[in-house]
C-alpha cells in the first residue's frame, strides 16, 4: 500500500478537537496508548536505505511494518508500506533476533484517531511535541489541513523517530 502522510506541529489539542468535529470529521478512536519498536540489522541496512520494520503494540494488539524507502516529494511523506498483525509479540521479536536484527529506538505515544471521508487524521502526543498527522490523498490532506487554517508551510516529512530524537538533542543542549 502506498502511504501519504504529513504531520504539522500543533500547541491546542482542545480548539483542534473542536475545529476538527466542527468540520464533520468523526472520532474514530479515542485517546489511546502505543509503544512501537523500530528494529535494523546491526550495519544499519535499513536505516542507511531509508527503510524501516516496526513493531506496534496497542493493548494485546501488534502490528509488525515495513516502511520502504521515500519517495520524492516536497512537501509529502511517501512510501510504500505493508502491514500484519502478529499474535505473540514475544515470538516475533525472536524471529526478529534469530534474523540478526536488534531493537534501535522505543517510543511510546498517545494518539486519538479522526476521519473525514477517506482522511485519516490523528492527533499524536509525543515526547516532541503534539502533532495532528493526515494520512490520505495529497489533494484530501491539503484540502483539510487549509480547512483547519494551515498551509503547505506547516506540513512536516519527518517521522517521530527524527522529532523524537532532535527534541531530545535541544534538551540536552540546554
Amino acid at each position: 500500500m502506498l502511504e501519504i502522510e504529513v504531520k504539522i506541529k500543533i500547541d491546542q489539542p482542545k480548539k483542534i478537537h473542536e475545529k476538527l468535529l466542527s468540520l464533520k470529521a468523526r472520532l474514530h478512536k479515542p485517546r489511546y496508548y502505543e509503544e512501537n519498536i523500530l528494529y535494523d540489522f546491526t550495519d544499519q541496512k535499513l536505516t542507511q536505505k531509508n527503510q524501516a520494520l516496526r513493531l506496534r503494540s496497542i493493548a494485546h494488539k501488534n502490528r509488525l511494518t515495513y516502511k520502504g524507502p521515500l519517495q520524492k516529494s516536497r512537501k509529502f511523506k511517501i512510501r510504500n508500506e505493508y502491514e500484519t498483525e502478529i499474535k505473540d509479540k514475544k515470538q516475533i521479536q525472536k524471529i526478529l533476533a534469530s534474523l540478526g536484527l536488534k531493537q534501535i529506538f522505543l517510543y511510546q505515544k498517545f494518539r486519538t484517531e479522526y476521519r473525514s471521508k477517506k482522511l485519516k487524521i490523528c492527533l499524536d502526543e509525543t515526547k516532541a511535541g503534539l502533532f495532528l498527522e493526515f494520512e490520505g490523498q495529497r489533494e484530501d490532506i491539503v484540502t483539510f489541513a487549509k480547512k483547519m487554517g494551515f498551509s503547505k508551510k506547516d506540513f512536516i516529512k519527518a517521522d517521530y523517530v527524527s522529532l523524537i530524537k532532535e527534541a531530545e538533542n535541544k534538551t540536552e543542549t540546554n
